[in-house]
């Protein structure tokens, strides 16, 4: 056996037995809490929701539009689409790593003419022509695992981008859920400013008349039409809101502004349902997106420590020549020549002025920032749902006393009417009760609506809106 042979040999051995260098990676162990430190209330209950449930939580709203939407939106959504273009991009870079471990083959084939230099410029002569065909393969082994370790961030980085396109959508249909409410509150706000204002003009039209048979001073008339165009100052603003409203869900839903047509008739804020499960942290944890795409992203930074670690050991490659040679093209595969090599090179760096070392130090510097990454992900979860948990359930203590203060409030400005219209009470009276009602009920609405969104927002928080079941994945 020759020397290329031995060499060659050697080369393979050291490839099935090698073994990568640099850090094996190893999930970090996350200290999770028991239980949430926010109290279960308002119909929250610790008990972890169905995968089914979880993954497609708007339909316990009880909207057959909002649904529709959402549908839309995870059709036609652009970051959503932005994010499927960049999961792609990561399924063919880890096929590009993949195939960098495997040979390369090339072939090629030409043809040689040669003219004797005795006939040349007299236009004959004899005339021969060469026929070749050749095929090269190299092979750089991985003997060090460099390149085992560079298949592994890809796979990594496919993973963590897998995890960015859930963390979209988890977005994105809380976004759908948010400015569809914000829709319908501002549509409800303006027909509570329109009831109120023609409660008020009727206010306006009896003070008027009072005054005209010399009951009252012109001061009341004058009061109750300043609050009657107090409360018409109103509607351009909510129409306003109405409007940049729409055009952010229509964006959402990848349409134009001005384009969302069909919400033109009010509807009522989506109800709550009466209980909502929460599950303990853990299992938010293994849910949400950002997190799972955190420690892939851990783990790609542990794979590149590898690669630029193998950069201090020797580099292995065999490559080989299989060569045909014949006068005609014809006889190309009967060649009257043949040409075989094969060999086995070695290389190592001896000096670079410690840049492999200073590379290997920046990758671990980014293993470490990529740590802290996916703890500081671990933590912005846990806070997302313990705020997201207070406010719903206090939120809805709002919204029960708002709505007895309003009950109140509409007997109060019914009855200080009638003992104005009698002459029993002064007009001021009437005013503060009006006043307080068109408030009170104002705030009603914006707090059912608060309600609903910062349900949106817990299981936005908890990482609903797409599920490891359906997808067929692994924690």
């Amino acid at each position: 056996m020759n020397v290329t042979a031995k060499l060659a040999c050697m080369a393979l051995t050291l490839q099935l037995a090698g073994c990568a260098v640099g850090p094996d990676y190893r999930k970090p162990e996350v200290s999770a809490p028991a239980d949430w430190h926010s109290t279960m209330k308002g119909g929250l209950k610790s008990v972890a929701p169905e995968a089914a449930q979880l993954a497609q939580w708007w339909n316990g709203l009880g909207d057959p539009q909002l649904t529709r939407l959402i549908e839309e939106a995870v059709s036609n959504n652009l970051d959503l689409k932005l994010a499927q273009a960049r999961l792609h991009e990561a399924r063919a870079r880890r096929g590009v790593s993949a195939a960098d471990r495997f040979p390369t083959l090339n072939v090629g084939t030409g043809v040689n003419r040669n003219r004797s230099s005795e006939e040349i410029g007299l236009g004959g002569g004899n005339v021969s022509e060469t026929w070749a065909a050749q095929f090269d393969a190299s092979w750089e082994l991985d003997i060090f695992g460099g390149k085992r370790r560079a298949l592994e961030a890809a796979e990594a980085s496919l993973d963590a981008s897998r995890e960015d396109l859930h963390d979209t959508q988890v977005s994105l249909l809380a976004e759908v859920v948010l400015n569809y409410v914000e829709v319908r509150t501002y549509q409800a706000r303006l027909n509570i400013a329109q009831s109120n204002l023609s409660t008020q003009d009727e206010t306006w039209q009896i003070a008027r008349w009072r005054h005209e048979a010399g009951l009252t001073t012109q001061l009341d008339e004058d009061q109750a039409r300043s609050n009657l165009e107090q409360t018409r100052a109103q509607l351009p603003a909510l129409q306003t809101g109405l409007a940049q409203s729409k055009n952010r869900l229509a964006v959402l839903l990848g349409r134009k502004p001005g384009e969302l047509t069909e919400l033109g008739t009010p509807a009522a804020i989506p109800q709550t349902p009466a209980e909502v499960a929460v599950g303990i942290p853990a299992e938010t944890l293994r849910q949400r997106p950002d997190v799972r795409r955190a420690e892939r992203q851990l783990a790609a930074a542990t794979a590149q420590v590898g690669v630029a670690t193998a950069a201090l050991y020797p580099n292995f490659s065999l490559s080989g020549t299989l060569g045909l040679q014949a006068l005609s093209s014809a006889n190309l595969l009967q060649a009257s020549a043949r040409m075989f090599s094969v060999a086995a090179n070695a290389g190592l760096v001896v000096f670079d002025a410690g840049r492999i070392r200073q590379n290997i130090e920046v990758q671990n510097t980014l293993q470490e920032q990529a740590l802290i990454g996916y703890e500081s992900a671990v933590l912005g979860a846990l806070r997302d749902v313990e705020n997201a948990l207070v406010a719903y359930a206090e939120e809805q203590n709002r919204r029960v006393a708002l709505a007895d203060a309003v009950q109140a409030a509409q007997s109060a400005a019914e009855l200080a009417a009638s003992q104005y219209a009698a002459g029993l009470i002064d007009f001021q009276v009437v005013l503060d009760t009006q006043r307080s009602l068109l408030s009170l009920q104002d705030q009603l609405i914006q707090s059912e609506a608060a309600v609903t969104s910062n349900l949106a927002r817990l299981y936005k928080a908890m990482g609903g809106g797409w599920s490891i079941e359906s997808s067929g994945e692994k924690s």
